[in-house]
């Protein structure tokens, strides 16, 4: 299965952003664990924060002036938030960059990291790292729908339960995004199912 997931998202284009706003920058790593049965490493984001709170993410966060570039972004920031050094990641490739409802533009990086890393969420920005099989996602199990407008559009967003964690919004996306791509899951955010909750 790895071969299979490394070999897609390597050939992936993700959809580019079309938008003439100039909005600030920022990356998050996701990061899939080396492993027979493949786990994304998730955050959950300390509940005081401003933006964010208390939410489910992948580590991340916005570009430094120092930054060379976005994957360094990605990389420095899991560091930071939750230990990972970035020498133990091998970066992928990139999903479609996407805008969070705080107007930042935010482009993913697939990252593949090794199963026995141990995590040490910095307290300041990071509650808890959980992992999730990748495979759970692939039959959609969300327990409801969530209508995220932005930028114009609609977008039909699955809210999964998985353990105490919900994992919902953007990083919803980002997971749909990845596992459609991996398993040609078909998972489908564009058009609404029978029931939705409205988001502005």
């Amino acid at each position: 299965m790895l071969d299979d997931l490394l070999r897609r998202v390597q050939s992936y284009s993700p959809r580019t952003l079309e938008t003439d706003r100039d909005f600030p920058e920022a990356a998050v790593l996701v990061p899939i664990t080396r492993s027979d049965e493949p786990e994304l490493v998730l955050t959950l984001r300390a509940s005081g924060l401003s933006t964010h709170g208390g939410e489910v993410a992948f580590p991340g966060g916005r570009r430094d002036p120092e930054d060379s570039d976005l994957v360094r972004t990605a990389l420095r920031e899991a560091e930071e938030e939750v230990g990972l050094p970035p020498g133990l990641v091998e970066v992928i490739g990139p999903l479609s960059t996407l805008v969070s409802r705080h107007g930042i533009k935010v482009t993913p990086f697939v990252g593949m990291v090794p199963d026995f890393v141990e995590y040490k969420a910095n307290h300041g920005e990071i509650e808890s790292v959980f992992s999730v099989p990748l495979a759970f996602f692939r039959d959609d199990p969300r327990e409801m729908t969530h209508r995220i407008d932005y930028l114009g559009r609609s977008w039909y967003v699955p809210c999964y339960q998985y353990g105490p964690y919900k994992i919902w919004g953007l990083t919803a996306i980002m997971v749909v995004e990845l596992v459609n791509l991996v398993f040609d899951a078909k998972i489908e955010m564009r058009n609404p199912p029978a029931t939705f909750i409205n988001l502005k």
